[in-house]
């Protein structure tokens, strides 16, 4: 990956698969959304954010995340990444696998580059 989006969402990626809430909080815009894989609903704001970003670090292990055909575009204080992410974790004992077109959308907050959007939309094993 190269750009400066992509070197943010490496590093999100990397507080993601170490688990680290605090370091992934960080790297949130205000107001961020995301969708929960597991629940089937999307996840708005901040609080829902941590709670959602606490439970699954309490619920899954051995994460490991990668981005590939990663492709950014900005525009200003706006910033698209969309990427193919492929995702391996175990929930409850059984080993998980994502396949997922995936959305990341970034807006600059204080000069910082933010995630606003995670959007991934897993497709089943051929």
């Amino acid at each position: 990956m190269s750009g400066e989006l992509a070197g943010v969402a490496s590093e999100f990626i990397a507080a993601l698969d170490s688990l680290d809430v605090d370091r992934m909080t960080a790297q949130i815009a205000e107001g961020a959304q995301g969708i929960d894989e597991l629940s089937r609903r999307w996840i708005r704001g901040d609080v829902e954010i941590d709670a959602y970003l606490r439970k699954l670090a309490s619920s899954v292990s051995d994460l490991r995340t990668e981005l590939g055909d990663v492709n950014e575009n900005v525009w200003g204080e706006t910033g698209v990444l969309t990427c193919w992410l492929e995702q391996r974790y175990t929930l409850e004992g059984q080993t998980q696998h994502v396949s997922a077109p995936t959305t990341l959308v970034f807006r600059r907050e204080g000069g910082q580059w933010k995630l606003w959007l995670f959007h991934s939309v897993p497709l089943p094993e051929e």
